[in-house]
């Protein structure tokens, strides 16, 4: 199995593989930076007793947010009483949890489509701040609480950029046919795997994937590795990283598909 993750995240990921029986071979797809400037962020956090809610999409912003926080002395457990936090994702909910700062709402599924469907009060005239990704990420959830009636503010709150190299043991995998399946957390890795496989594989780096099926943790990351790759042969369900190794043996069970 090769697991793309985050450089810093991929711990988890291998123990729950391995766990399952598999051999892991880690394929750092995203380094986990600050953004161009902390201003936005800064100037939303100065002003959070404003927000009703604090929305997290990523574990990473949970991070780069209290990192803020304590910097002017303060925290998410010690956030103004009137601003509750909402979490898409059991990892995203982890990470609160682990700061001692349960979310008041975390949407049944993992995915953003989830927490505006089931939003446990209507979006009118409230305010709302949307720590995010710098680039990348779906702006849906703050175009639908826009839509909703919500006054909206998305910051950057960190970078996921592409690592410089694959590591030399996932090359050597993929170019020998040792790799069964090549799992994707986000629509960032499978960009960054495609850019980092043409880097150390060369022009003929599709050619490496023919027989290893490729799968996807969520609806929005299998759209991304068919517009790159063509094809998905399995997608968690739940879109987490217990359903992703689900979904690695079905798809491993199938014959590799393409469109």
């Amino acid at each position: 199995m090769v697991v793309t993750r985050a450089a810093s995240q991929q711990g988890e990921a291998r123990r729950l593989f391995e766990a399952a029986g598999a051999r892991v071979l880690d394929l750092p797809a995203l380094v986990i930076g600050p953004p161009d400037t902390w201003g936005p962020l800064d100037d939303a956090l100065a002003e959070l007793e404003d927000f009703h809610w604090l929305v997290f999409s990523s574990a990473n912003g949970v991070a780069a947010v209290e990192a803020r926080l304590e910097r002017i002395g303060s925290n998410l457990a010690d956030r103004p009483r009137g601003v509750k936090i909402a979490a898409v994702g059991a990892s995203t909910a982890r990470r609160l949890e682990r700061l001692g700062v349960p979310a008041d709402f975390v949407p049944p599924a993992f995915v953003a489509d989830s927490l505006i469907e089931h939003f446990p009060v209507s979006g009118w005239g409230l305010r709302l701040l949307l720590p995010r990704v710098q680039s990348g990420g779906r702006t849906h959830l703050g175009e639908a609480f826009a839509a909703a009636g919500a006054r909206v503010v998305e910051v950057a709150a960190y970078e996921s950029r592409c690592p410089q190299e694959l590591p030399l043991a996932t090359a050597a995998a993929l170019r020998a046919g040792q790799v069964d399946a090549l799992t994707f957390s986000s629509g960032k890795t499978v960009q960054h795997t495609c850019a980092l496989l043409e880097r150390s594989l060369g022009s003929d780096w599709r050619a490496a994937l023919d027989e290893v099926a490729l799968i996807s943790i969520g609806p929005q990351t299998s759209v991304r590795c068919m517009e790159l790759l063509g094809r998905v042969d399995a997608e968690a369900d739940p879109h987490d990283l217990q359903g992703l190794v689900r979904a690695c043996v079905a798809g491993i069970r199938r014959p590799v598909r393409s469109v």
